[in-house]
């Protein structure tokens, strides 16, 4: 039976119910006797008689249409791909070679996000803005995902020379096949080593060599990114903290001011922040400050 069958059938029972309603209602509606006494016998006794056997009709046919409805409305599911896990014995060793590539790609796409949130600018420019946030006075103000929105997108203006050699040297050679994937790792892999370096302090290389315990390479392109990733890392947090002590200095001296001139008012009891932070905002804004600090970000970065 297909589903205009079922439409007609279920419209079919809801007339009937509703022929059913209209009846029990008018059956209501009957005038009453006049005496009291009798209209109360009468009325209950019409009652119990009459319109118990409507109802239970109706009932019966307001079941019916659910159970006419329910096929056409089954009919109506999305169907959804079958997807299964096996777990079985491998026949060849190809096949286990196989499993794990795919384990360990999967394991590499999860914390693939991460990594090269490390291995670009975005890290000293979160940092710096959180330190703007709380020099300011104001810890939720601007929100979190705005500072994060903000940050990645001044890391997309410090990282796209690189990023365009890196669609320039590696990925379109590899979506028009010229190279294999191994070859365009490999280029990809020299403009952001060329960046890091650029970026990191030579004291942090040389403590991350002597954490390695390996033999001091000759040249920067055998530099292992094992040694470069945390040092290029531990110096981008160096750096972002000295910015932060620089944004800091105006704001704390802010703070001073206002400290001493509520003392010498002899307004002990008034919070210095509740004064200071509307100046802080003011002084910020007249200064023109997040574009002073976007431009700053962006341009400190050999």
């Amino acid at each position: 039976m297909n589903r205009s069958e079922y439409c007609c059938r279920a419209f079919s029972a809801v007339a009937l119910s509703a022929c059913a309603l209209r009846r029990v209602i008018w059956s209501a509606e009957a005038p009453l006797p006049h005496s009291i006494k009798t209209a109360i016998c009468t009325h209950a006794t019409t009652l119990t008689q009459r319109h118990l056997t409507p109802i239970r009709f109706l009932l019966t046919l307001l079941l019916f249409t659910f159970t006419l409805l329910l096929p056409a409305v089954a009919q109506e599911t999305i169907p959804l791909p079958r997807v299964s896990v096996e777990v079985g014995t491998a026949r060849n060793p190809q096949e286990v070679s196989t499993s794990l590539q795919i384990l360990a790609i999967l394991t590499l796409l999860s914390v693939a996000p991460s990594i090269l949130l490390m291995m670009t600018a975005f890290t000293r420019i979160v940092i710096v803005l959180s330190f703007l946030k709380s020099a300011l006075g104001t810890p939720n103000i601007p929100p979190t995902p705005v500072i994060i929105g903000l940050s990645l997108f001044l890391t997309f203006y410090v990282m796209a020379p690189t990023l365009d050699e890196i669609n320039r040297t590696a990925l379109q050679p590899y979506m028009q096949q010229q190279i294999t994937f191994p070859q365009a790792l490999e280029r990809a892999e020299k403009p952001i080593r060329a960046f890091m370096l650029r970026q990191t302090y030579t004291e942090d290389l040389n403590l991350f060599i002597r954490l390695s315990k390996q033999p001091p390479p000759r040249t920067a392109d055998e530099l292992p990114m094992t040694v470069l990733i945390p040092a290029f890392m531990l110096s981008e947090l160096k750096t972002a903290f000295i910015i932060g002590f620089y944004i800091y200095i105006p704001f704390l001296v802010i703070d001073l001011i206002v400290a001493s001139i509520l003392l010498s008012m002899g307004m002990m009891m008034l919070p210095p922040v509740v004064v200071s932070m509307p100046a802080k905002l003011l002084v910020f804004t007249l200064a023109n400050g997040w574009n002073v600090l976007a431009q700053a970000l962006v341009q400190g970065f050999r």
